[in-house]
Order: structure tokens, then sequence, then C-alpha cells
């Protein structure tokens, strides 16, 4: 079975939302990310280079951490970096205002409704 292209960000999001499902991994990619754009913003202010290097390190090392130690699953940087990365702020806004565990509950349930059922003749269909 081959892995889902998505085609837009849209299309992507519930899926993204689905790979951050535990509590925890949300919570280490938010360190992450905040960590990597305090490195942006000292490197701006400062003019130096150490920290702008070290913002993907800090906001990748949380992320990777969530993902194969915790969520155990694969980053979707991998397939999707430039709609992962977007993910990981929408996903940090979303955690700072406090809504980020009502949308992983309505992407939890999208996902059982296209996971893959059993026809009439029991074979299951793929998701496309």
């Amino acid at each position: 079975m081959t892995e889902k292209r998505y085609k837009s960000f849209e299309e992507f999001w519930p899926f993204y939302v689905r790979e951050h499902s535990n509590k925890t991994n949300r919570r280490l990619h938010f360190v992450g990310t905040s960590l990597s754009m305090g490195c942006l913003a000292t490197s701006v202010l400062t003019g130096r280079l150490l920290p702008l290097l070290a913002a993907p390190v800090a906001g990748y090392g949380f992320a990777w951490v969530g993902h194969f130690i915790i969520e155990g699953n694969r980053p979707a940087t991998f397939t999707y970096p430039k709609w992962s990365l977007i993910g990981d702020f929408k996903m940090w806004s979303l955690m700072a205002s406090g809504k980020m565990d009502a949308e992983v509950e309505r992407c939890m349930k999208l996902g059982e409704a296209e996971s893959p059922r059993a026809s009439t003749n029991g074979v299951h269909a793929a998701a496309e």
C-alpha cells in the first residue's frame, strides 16, 4: 500500500494533527518551536550566526524526540518539509491559544471517518 500524497496544506493538516495526537509530543514541539524562534530572534538582535545555526537543532531535536520516542511515528518533515513547518507554527499558535486539544479531537474523528471500511464482499477499500 502506498502512502497518500497530499495536494494542499488544507488536505495535509488533519494528517499532521493525527501524527501529533500525543499531548507530550505536542508539548515537545511547542518547546522546540519556541526555542527555535528564540534562536532566530537572538541571531537577528545580536547579529551572531551561532543562534541561527542552533535554531533547527533546537526545533527538530525536541520534535524528533517526540516522534521517535513518545509518538512512535516518522516525522512528516521527511515527506512534507514545507507543510510540516507550516503545521508546526499553526500547532504552536493553537497551543498558545489553548485550542489545539479541540483540533486534535476534530481531526481524530475525521481520521476515523476516512479509515478503510469493509465493503459488501468483505474486501477493505484502500484509502486513496
